[in-house]
């Protein structure tokens, strides 16, 4: 049995996360000692770390909080889990599609600020020196 402090440093999350990852539900069949602390056995840090991962994939409490309630009702749920991880995916994708748009325009930037330093051309990226307002 791990105490919440030991399981905090297992998987790298605050003692405050844990307490409150417990108190919405996300350790089923979290144990308690008679003076009401929280012990975690092997099965409490999976979930935990299930958890974690899903967190990590930009899932909401409340999504991930349905997804294990369906994984306690067993198999029969798979196909509805199925479609929380597909959603959940074509989040993450539509994310990186955004991440890739963003580096490329910091490569644009970092490329057009070589030139200026490099070439010594007019600095044309400071709004001060814009004839309109344009983002360049």
């Amino acid at each position: 049995m791990y105490t919440v402090k030991e399981v905090a440093e297992k998987l790298n999350f605050t003692e405050h996360t844990i307490r409150f990852y417990t108190d919405r539900g996300l350790v089923p069949g979290l144990q308690r000692d008679k003076n009401n602390i929280r012990l975690f056995d092997d099965s409490a840090v999976d979930w935990l770390e299930c958890v974690k991962c899903l967190k990590e994939c930009g899932m909401s409490i409340d999504s991930i909080k349905n997804y294990i309630d369906l994984c306690q009702q067993g198999d029969s749920t798979v196909p509805d889990r199925y479609e929380i991880i597909l959603e959940q995916s074509k989040h993450a994708f539509s994310q990186l599609e955004e991440a890739k748009q963003r580096a490329k325009y910091m490569e644009r930037k970092l490329k057009h600020y070589s030139d200026i330093i490099q070439q010594g051309i007019p600095d044309d990226t400071n709004p001060e020196n814009w004839e309109k307002n344009r983002c360049r």
